[in-house]
Protein backbone atom coordinates (compact mmCIF):
# COMPACT_ATOMS: atom_id res chain seq x y z
CA UNK A 1 0.00 0.00 0.00
CA UNK A 2 1.43 3.35 -1.05
CA UNK A 3 2.45 6.22 1.78
CA UNK A 4 -0.63 8.23 0.29
CA UNK A 5 -3.19 5.45 0.79
CA UNK A 6 -2.01 5.35 4.64
CA UNK A 7 -4.64 7.64 5.92
CA UNK A 8 -5.42 10.12 3.59
CA UNK A 9 -9.05 9.82 3.43
CA UNK A 10 -10.83 12.13 0.72
CA UNK A 11 -14.13 12.82 1.93
CA UNK A 12 -16.85 14.03 -0.43
CA UNK A 13 -17.77 17.90 -0.26
CA UNK A 14 -21.78 17.08 0.33
CA UNK A 15 -23.11 13.51 0.77
CA UNK A 16 -26.48 11.88 -0.80
CA UNK A 17 -28.39 11.50 2.91
CA UNK A 18 -29.35 13.87 6.12
CA UNK A 19 -26.41 14.15 8.34
CA UNK A 20 -27.39 12.30 12.00
CA UNK A 21 -28.09 14.84 14.67
CA UNK A 22 -24.99 15.10 17.31
CA UNK A 23 -24.97 16.30 20.53
CA UNK A 24 -22.47 19.51 21.33
CA UNK A 25 -19.49 18.56 22.91
CA UNK A 26 -19.17 20.20 26.39
CA UNK A 27 -15.92 21.78 26.56
CA UNK A 28 -14.94 24.13 29.03
CA UNK A 29 -13.48 27.77 27.53
CA UNK A 30 -12.80 26.01 23.76
CA UNK A 31 -9.49 27.87 22.98
CA UNK A 32 -7.52 27.32 19.27
CA UNK A 33 -4.01 28.43 19.76
CA UNK A 34 -2.60 29.81 16.77
CA UNK A 35 1.27 29.68 16.51
CA UNK A 36 2.12 32.82 15.09
CA UNK A 37 0.71 36.16 14.51
CA UNK A 38 -2.80 36.96 12.94
CA UNK A 39 -3.40 36.39 9.28
CA UNK A 40 -1.35 33.35 7.93
CA UNK A 41 -1.92 29.82 7.75
CA UNK A 42 -2.32 29.30 11.45
CA UNK A 43 -4.94 31.76 11.75
CA UNK A 44 -6.69 30.43 8.94
CA UNK A 45 -6.50 26.80 10.65
CA UNK A 46 -8.25 28.17 13.49
CA UNK A 47 -10.77 30.55 12.38
CA UNK A 48 -12.00 26.98 10.38
CA UNK A 49 -12.16 25.15 14.02
CA UNK A 50 -13.88 28.35 15.50
CA UNK A 51 -16.51 28.70 12.74
CA UNK A 52 -16.65 24.81 11.62
CA UNK A 53 -17.09 23.42 15.01
CA UNK A 54 -19.93 26.06 16.28
CA UNK A 55 -22.89 24.07 16.12
CA UNK A 56 -21.13 20.77 17.57
CA UNK A 57 -19.48 22.58 20.95
CA UNK A 58 -21.36 24.06 23.38
CA UNK A 59 -19.33 27.35 24.11
CA UNK A 60 -17.57 29.14 21.00
CA UNK A 61 -14.08 28.73 20.26
CA UNK A 62 -11.96 31.27 20.86
CA UNK A 63 -9.17 32.09 18.73
CA UNK A 64 -5.31 33.02 20.87
CA UNK A 65 -2.02 33.89 19.09
CA UNK A 66 1.35 32.42 20.27
CA UNK A 67 3.92 33.86 17.50
CA UNK A 68 7.87 32.28 18.02
CA UNK A 69 9.72 29.78 15.78
CA UNK A 70 7.33 28.72 13.32
CA UNK A 71 5.44 26.77 15.70
CA UNK A 72 8.16 25.75 17.89
CA UNK A 73 7.15 28.17 20.95
CA UNK A 74 3.88 26.56 21.24
CA UNK A 75 5.13 23.73 20.52
CA UNK A 76 6.99 23.34 23.36
CA UNK A 77 4.80 25.12 25.97
CA UNK A 78 2.56 22.37 25.27
CA UNK A 79 4.69 20.00 26.00
CA UNK A 80 5.98 21.71 29.48
CA UNK A 81 2.98 23.63 30.65
CA UNK A 82 0.08 23.02 29.06
CA UNK A 83 0.24 18.97 28.57
CA UNK A 84 -2.59 18.23 30.03
CA UNK A 85 -4.79 21.01 28.81
CA UNK A 86 -8.13 19.47 27.52
CA UNK A 87 -9.62 22.93 26.64
CA UNK A 88 -6.90 23.64 23.66
CA UNK A 89 -5.94 22.35 20.46
CA UNK A 90 -2.86 23.65 18.14
CA UNK A 91 -2.81 24.74 14.82
CA UNK A 92 -0.45 22.39 12.81
CA UNK A 93 1.31 21.93 9.23
CA UNK A 94 3.04 19.45 7.25
CA UNK A 95 5.35 22.51 7.61
CA UNK A 96 5.37 21.51 11.44
CA UNK A 97 5.89 18.22 11.03
CA UNK A 98 8.90 19.02 8.67
CA UNK A 99 9.96 21.07 12.09
CA UNK A 100 9.67 18.51 14.33
CA UNK A 101 11.64 16.03 11.65
CA UNK A 102 14.33 18.49 11.56
CA UNK A 103 14.69 19.07 15.07
CA UNK A 104 13.57 22.65 14.88
CA UNK A 105 11.29 21.71 17.91
CA UNK A 106 13.83 20.85 19.82
CA UNK A 107 13.65 17.28 21.38
CA UNK A 108 10.13 16.59 21.45
CA UNK A 109 8.99 14.09 18.87
CA UNK A 110 5.45 13.74 17.43
CA UNK A 111 4.70 10.47 19.65
CA UNK A 112 4.68 13.61 22.06
CA UNK A 113 1.35 15.30 21.81
CA UNK A 114 -2.02 14.29 20.83
CA UNK A 115 -3.07 14.79 17.02
CA UNK A 116 -7.05 16.12 17.24
CA UNK A 117 -8.69 15.94 13.99
CA UNK A 118 -7.60 17.97 10.60
CA UNK A 119 -9.36 21.47 9.52
CA UNK A 120 -8.32 20.31 5.56
CA UNK A 121 -6.02 20.25 2.94
CA UNK A 122 -4.08 21.05 -0.06
CA UNK A 123 -1.98 19.18 -2.35
CA UNK A 124 1.08 19.80 -4.20
CA UNK A 125 1.22 20.49 -7.87
CA UNK A 126 4.20 20.52 -10.41
CA UNK A 127 4.07 23.27 -12.72
CA UNK A 128 5.36 24.41 -15.69
CA UNK A 129 5.14 27.33 -18.23
CA UNK A 130 2.60 26.96 -20.75
CA UNK A 131 5.10 26.74 -23.89
CA UNK A 132 7.39 24.31 -21.61
CA UNK A 133 8.81 21.30 -23.94
CA UNK A 134 6.95 19.16 -20.67
CA UNK A 135 3.96 17.87 -22.09
CA UNK A 136 3.79 15.35 -19.29
CA UNK A 137 5.82 14.47 -15.96
CA UNK A 138 7.33 11.61 -17.58
CA UNK A 139 9.62 13.78 -19.93
CA UNK A 140 9.92 15.66 -16.57
CA UNK A 141 11.07 12.42 -14.45
CA UNK A 142 13.05 11.06 -17.64
CA UNK A 143 15.51 14.28 -16.87
CA UNK A 144 15.62 13.90 -13.59
CA UNK A 145 16.86 10.42 -13.92
CA UNK A 146 18.93 11.09 -16.45
CA UNK A 147 20.80 14.11 -15.00
CA UNK A 148 18.84 15.98 -12.06
CA UNK A 149 21.15 19.16 -12.13
CA UNK A 150 19.53 19.65 -15.88
CA UNK A 151 16.58 21.08 -14.70
CA UNK A 152 16.34 24.17 -12.43
CA UNK A 153 13.28 24.12 -10.10
CA UNK A 154 12.23 26.97 -7.80
CA UNK A 155 9.79 27.25 -5.31
CA UNK A 156 9.05 29.79 -2.11
CA UNK A 157 11.13 27.90 0.44
CA UNK A 158 14.28 26.83 1.33
CA UNK A 159 15.88 23.47 1.20
CA UNK A 160 13.74 21.43 3.81
CA UNK A 161 10.79 23.68 2.88
CA UNK A 162 7.30 21.78 2.28
CA UNK A 163 8.18 23.47 -1.45
CA UNK A 164 11.74 21.35 -1.67
CA UNK A 165 10.38 18.48 -0.29
CA UNK A 166 7.87 18.13 -3.10
CA UNK A 167 10.91 18.04 -5.36
CA UNK A 168 13.37 15.68 -3.52
CA UNK A 169 9.91 13.44 -3.80
CA UNK A 170 9.79 13.25 -7.30
CA UNK A 171 13.74 12.74 -7.55
CA UNK A 172 13.58 9.43 -5.18
CA UNK A 173 11.03 8.30 -7.36
CA UNK A 174 13.11 8.79 -10.16
CA UNK A 175 15.94 6.54 -9.11
CA UNK A 176 17.94 10.30 -7.92
CA UNK A 177 19.38 11.75 -4.93
CA UNK A 178 17.38 14.77 -3.82
CA UNK A 179 21.17 16.24 -2.99
CA UNK A 180 21.51 16.32 -6.74
CA UNK A 181 18.03 18.70 -7.33
CA UNK A 182 19.05 21.79 -8.90
CA UNK A 183 16.90 24.40 -6.65
CA UNK A 184 16.25 28.04 -6.62
CA UNK A 185 15.03 29.30 -2.66
CA UNK A 186 12.67 32.46 -3.18
CA UNK A 187 10.66 34.51 -0.54
CA UNK A 188 7.24 33.01 -1.63
CA UNK A 189 5.15 31.53 -3.83
CA UNK A 190 4.25 34.66 -5.70
CA UNK A 191 8.12 35.44 -6.76
CA UNK A 192 8.89 31.76 -7.55
CA UNK A 193 5.84 32.25 -10.42
CA UNK A 194 7.29 35.19 -11.54
CA UNK A 195 11.07 33.62 -11.80
CA UNK A 196 8.97 30.53 -13.86
CA UNK A 197 7.27 32.68 -16.54
CA UNK A 198 10.35 35.06 -16.76
CA UNK A 199 12.34 31.51 -17.80
CA UNK A 200 14.97 31.81 -14.36
CA UNK A 201 13.27 28.34 -13.42
CA UNK A 202 12.27 25.44 -15.51
CA UNK A 203 9.29 23.86 -13.25
CA UNK A 204 7.60 25.31 -9.88
CA UNK A 205 6.84 23.59 -6.86
CA UNK A 206 3.71 24.80 -5.82
CA UNK A 207 0.20 23.44 -4.47
CA UNK A 208 -2.59 23.28 -6.58
CA UNK A 209 -4.95 25.98 -4.65
CA UNK A 210 -3.14 28.48 -5.64
CA UNK A 211 -3.13 27.82 -9.55
CA UNK A 212 -6.44 28.73 -10.22
CA UNK A 213 -6.23 32.47 -11.73
CA UNK A 214 -2.97 30.78 -13.36
CA UNK A 215 -4.54 27.96 -14.80
CA UNK A 216 -7.22 30.50 -16.33
CA UNK A 217 -4.68 32.97 -18.07
CA UNK A 218 -3.32 29.88 -20.07
CA UNK A 219 0.42 30.95 -18.58
CA UNK A 220 1.04 27.90 -16.71
CA UNK A 221 0.44 24.51 -17.26
CA UNK A 222 0.35 21.65 -14.40
CA UNK A 223 1.63 18.28 -15.23
CA UNK A 224 0.22 16.46 -12.33
CA UNK A 225 -0.90 16.93 -8.91
CA UNK A 226 0.28 15.27 -5.79
CA UNK A 227 -2.81 14.09 -4.30
CA UNK A 228 -3.99 10.50 -3.95
CA UNK A 229 -6.49 11.03 -6.23
CA UNK A 230 -8.12 13.25 -8.64
CA UNK A 231 -9.61 16.21 -7.37
CA UNK A 232 -12.54 17.80 -8.07
CA UNK A 233 -13.60 21.08 -10.65
CA UNK A 234 -11.88 23.18 -12.09
CA UNK A 235 -8.45 20.67 -11.51
CA UNK A 236 -10.46 17.33 -12.25
CA UNK A 237 -8.63 17.34 -15.58
CA UNK A 238 -5.25 17.63 -14.25
CA UNK A 239 -3.66 13.82 -13.72
CA UNK A 240 -2.43 12.77 -10.33
CA UNK A 241 0.95 11.74 -10.35
CA UNK A 242 0.22 8.62 -9.05
CA UNK A 243 -2.22 7.70 -12.23
CA UNK A 244 0.83 8.54 -14.23
CA UNK A 245 2.90 5.93 -12.39
CA UNK A 246 4.99 7.54 -10.03
CA UNK A 247 4.80 6.71 -6.40
CA UNK A 248 4.80 10.11 -4.75
CA UNK A 249 2.03 12.12 -2.78
CA UNK A 250 2.41 15.45 -1.11
CA UNK A 251 -0.52 16.54 1.37
CA UNK A 252 0.21 19.90 2.62
CA UNK A 253 -2.24 18.83 5.74
CA UNK A 254 -3.84 21.46 8.44
CA UNK A 255 -5.08 20.43 11.51
CA UNK A 256 -4.75 20.57 15.45
CA UNK A 257 -2.88 18.72 18.23
CA UNK A 258 -3.18 18.60 22.22
CA UNK A 259 -0.90 18.24 25.29
CA UNK A 260 0.16 14.42 25.31
CA UNK A 261 -1.34 14.18 28.84
CA UNK A 262 -4.44 15.54 27.92
CA UNK A 263 -7.32 12.99 29.50
CA UNK A 264 -9.12 10.43 27.30
CA UNK A 265 -12.59 11.80 27.89
CA UNK A 266 -11.34 15.53 26.75
CA UNK A 267 -9.39 14.47 24.23
CA UNK A 268 -12.44 12.35 22.69
CA UNK A 269 -14.88 15.55 23.28
CA UNK A 270 -12.69 17.53 19.98
CA UNK A 271 -12.47 14.38 18.29
CA UNK A 272 -16.68 14.01 18.64
CA UNK A 273 -16.81 17.26 17.56
CA UNK A 274 -14.87 16.98 14.23
CA UNK A 275 -16.26 14.14 13.29
CA UNK A 276 -19.93 15.08 13.90
CA UNK A 277 -18.93 18.34 11.97
CA UNK A 278 -16.90 16.65 8.99
CA UNK A 279 -20.58 14.63 8.58
CA UNK A 280 -22.30 17.78 7.48
CA UNK A 281 -22.06 20.34 4.19
CA UNK A 282 -21.32 23.39 6.35
CA UNK A 283 -17.98 22.49 7.55
CA UNK A 284 -17.54 21.61 3.68
CA UNK A 285 -18.46 24.97 2.88
CA UNK A 286 -16.35 26.35 5.56
CA UNK A 287 -13.43 24.40 4.29
CA UNK A 288 -13.61 25.85 0.60
CA UNK A 289 -14.11 29.53 2.05
CA UNK A 290 -10.99 28.86 3.33
CA UNK A 291 -9.45 27.59 0.61
CA UNK A 292 -9.43 24.19 1.63
CA UNK A 293 -10.26 21.14 0.52
CA UNK A 294 -11.67 18.23 2.31
CA UNK A 295 -9.05 16.12 4.04
CA UNK A 296 -11.09 14.68 7.15
CA UNK A 297 -9.44 12.73 9.61
CA UNK A 298 -9.34 12.62 13.57
CA UNK A 299 -8.59 10.90 16.34
CA UNK A 300 -6.84 7.82 15.66
CA UNK A 301 -7.25 7.61 11.70
CA UNK A 302 -4.96 10.84 12.36
CA UNK A 303 -2.51 9.71 14.71
CA UNK A 304 -1.75 6.85 12.77
CA UNK A 305 -1.42 9.24 9.61
CA UNK A 306 0.65 11.54 11.29
CA UNK A 307 3.05 8.85 12.25
CA UNK A 308 3.33 7.08 8.69
CA UNK A 309 4.29 10.67 7.23
CA UNK A 310 6.24 12.05 10.18
CA UNK A 311 8.44 8.34 8.80
CA UNK A 312 8.71 9.43 5.82
CA UNK A 313 9.37 12.56 5.84
CA UNK A 314 12.56 11.40 8.20
CA UNK A 315 13.75 9.15 5.43
CA UNK A 316 13.52 11.30 2.87
CA UNK A 317 15.24 14.59 4.82
CA UNK A 318 17.95 11.66 5.97
CA UNK A 319 18.68 11.02 2.00
CA UNK A 320 18.97 14.51 1.29
CA UNK A 321 21.44 14.98 3.76
CA UNK A 322 18.85 16.81 6.46
CA UNK A 323 19.67 14.74 9.09
CA UNK A 324 22.71 12.18 9.81
CA UNK A 325 22.19 8.22 9.54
Amino acid sequence: MSFARLGATIVAAATAFTAPAFAQSQIDRPECVAPANPGGGFDLTCRVAQTGLEPHIADPVQVTFMPGGIGAVAYNLFNTTRTDDGSAIVAFSTGSLLNIVTGKYGDFTEKDVRWVGTAGADFGAVVVRADSDYQELKGLMDDFSADPASVVVGAGGSVGSQDWMKGALLLREAGASPMDMRYVAFDGGGDAIAALLGGSIQVYMGDVGEMVPHIESGQMRVLAVMSPDRLDAPFAEIPTAMEQGYDVEWTILRGFYMGGDVSDADYQKWVDAFEAAYATEEFAAVQKEKGLLPLNMAGAELQASIEERVQRLREIATEAGLLSN
